[in-house]
């Protein structure tokens, strides 16, 4: 299947660790590979979950709209919290809240023990459709 590579102004170079951040196919759906509250150097810019959260989310709109979509064309998310607790999936909820309302993607959340990096506490990724 042809498929397009985007790695957009905005988000830190992801070459150096094998991976693009978007993949777009000659059909509906677009791939956005994990985000996380990387900066433009690719470091992670808070120890924070909460703050995690809001940036990865900040991250994976800049992914979306590089390729001309936003969140409501999110269909599915997959995510991921280290050390996952009761507090942590509140954050969580409320910030799916806040974007989608009742209207949310499919998705699936796995607790994990650690991401790629050892300050990541948090990682989401997307299936989005095109209209």
């Amino acid at each position: 299947m042809p498929h397009e590579i985007v790695n957009p102004d905005g988000l830190h170079d992801p070459l150096d660790h094998a991976y693009s951040h978007v993949v777009t196919t000659s059909g509906d759906l677009v791939f956005i590979s994990g985000q996380y509250a990387s900066g433009p150097d690719g470091q992670v810019t808070s120890d924070d979950f909460a703050e995690q959260v809001r940036q990865a989310l900040a991250n994976l709109r800049t992914a979306l709209r590089a390729v001309g979509l936003d969140y409501a064309h999110v269909v599915r998310l997959g995510s991921f919290i280290v050390d996952h607790d009761a507090e942590k999936l509140d954050i969580w909820l409320r910030s799916v809240a806040e974007i989608w309302g009742r209207k949310p993607p499919a998705q699936s959340l796995v607790g994990v023990a650690a991401l790629a990096l050892p300050e990541m506490r948090f990682e989401v990724e997307a299936v989005a459709a095109r209209p």
